[in-house]
């Protein structure tokens, strides 16, 4: 049995054998009820399925009449110590379950589980593997209370095997039996946390027993038992496959991403709220936090920039305007502080030519009119000045 694959209860459709990935919570049901649990003799009449007509092939499973000869090959891989016909069995049965061929894969199953007890046959781990591939065909059919069964017979000859309690714990809770749901789900955890659907269902199921027993529902639940160390260290060791390890890898990265997104939006709220408060040093310092995680927010350097306009540091103000007009060069904010900026260096030249970009952007903005007719006085007077200390020839 490899590592469980972390879907949420409610998934349906088809997936990688069940003895290999755990199988989500179906609701999809046949005929109107559950599926019906199919005796091993069935097998042995012929059908028609599609619209063909089938026989029984000597690997147990079925071939089409006059069809081309279809590869079976996967029907003799090693199954544990199941003897062969009883290990074809569960191969194909892995096979349908993949294919999402849900009902045939649980009538393997049956026939495997029914012939090692006429074989009498005493494996515990591959009777475990059998019962819990059935019990994920059941959780697909929407037939929970078989699920349950299975997946109980399962932990007897395995206890504290993860994919039977995980599957035990979506079949309980898609019957909203919230408490015993709840202890199979923390104890997957204590063996794997890993397990994001574990985790989810944790969540959830706890808002639902605070909201139906109150502050005290920890008492009404069921005992959860503890999980040997000798047990927790068997399933960290355990190796995972690719696609688990892949799948864990995305959850990081776009954890990674929310809380980064969390702190800029906080660091950015302070630092909007420090500028209001007339704080600009801190401001300052709340932006330059922000931009190490992203440095290419164009606000940021705007936002900065007053800061600076208000602590006098003029050249820096200017620096950050010249950074945000790279990224957006028809912005009116960068525009306007820039003329500012130039103002504060005695520009009064650079500082016209940049209101005057603001206003032809947007010939409503008051404020840079208005800018504009301060800066030509000074402009003028520093003219004035200029020719006034010429020498004269």
């Amino acid at each position: 049995m490899g590592n469980a694959q972390d879907k949420p209860p409610g998934s349906g459709g088809g997936g990688g054998r069940p003895d290999q990935a755990t199988a989500g919570s179906g609701t999809r049901n046949r005929g109107g009820g559950g599926a019906e649990k199919p005796q091993a003799q069935r097998a042995s009449g012929k059908g028609v399925a599609n619209g063909s007509q089938r026989g029984n092939s000597p690997a147990g499973g079925q071939e089409e009449r006059g069809s081309p000869a279809v590869d079976t090959s996967y029907l003799d891989a090693p199954a544990g110590a199941l003897p062969p016909h009883l290990g074809r069995l569960k191969n194909a049965g892995n096979r349908l379950f993949k294919h999402g061929q849900f009902a045939d894969a649980l009538q393997k199953y049956t026939q495997a589980i029914d012939g090692c007890a006429e074989a009498g046959i005493d494996s515990p781990e591959d009777l475990c593997i059998l019962y819990s591939n059935r019990a994920a065909c059941f959780l697909k059919d929407g037939n929970s209370a078989e699920c349950i069964q299975d997946c109980t017979k399962a932990l007897e000859l395995q206890p504290y095997s993860l994919k039977p309690l995980l599957r035990r714990a979506m079949a309980y809770e898609s019957l909203e039996r919230y408490k015993k749901a709840y202890v199979d789900y923390k104890t997957v955890l204590q063996m794997d946390t890993g397990v994001q659907s574990a985790q989810d269902s944790v969540h959830r199921i706890t808002k639902m027993l605070i909201e139906q027993d109150g502050p005290q529902w920890r008492e009404n639940l069921p005992e959860i038992p503890a999980v040997p160390l000798s047990v927790q260290l068997q399933h960290r060791d355990k190796p995972i496959s690719a696609e688990v390890a892949q799948a864990r890898a995305a959850r990081a990265v776009a954890e990674e991403a929310r809380l980064k997104d969390a702190r800029f939006t906080l660091l950015k709220r302070e630092g909007n709220d420090l500028v209001k408060k007339g704080h600009f040093q801190e401001a300052l310092e709340k932006y330059n936090e922000c931009l190490t995680l992203k440095p290419d927010e164009c606000s940021l350097y705007t936002n900065r920039s007053i800061c600076h306009l208000k602590l006098n540091r003029f050249a820096e103000a200017k620096q950050d305007c010249d950074s945000a007009l790279q990224m957006e060069p028809a912005n009116k904010k960068a525009f306007y502080r820039r003329a500012l900026a130039h103002k504060g260096l005695k520009d009064y030249l650079l500082a016209s030519s940049d209101l005057q970009e603001v206003l032809q952007l947007d010939p409503n903005v008051r404020e840079a009119e208005q800018e504009l007719e301060v800066v030509t006085g000074l402009l003028r007077q520093s003219l004035m000045d200029s020719t006034a200390h010429t020498p004269r020839v």
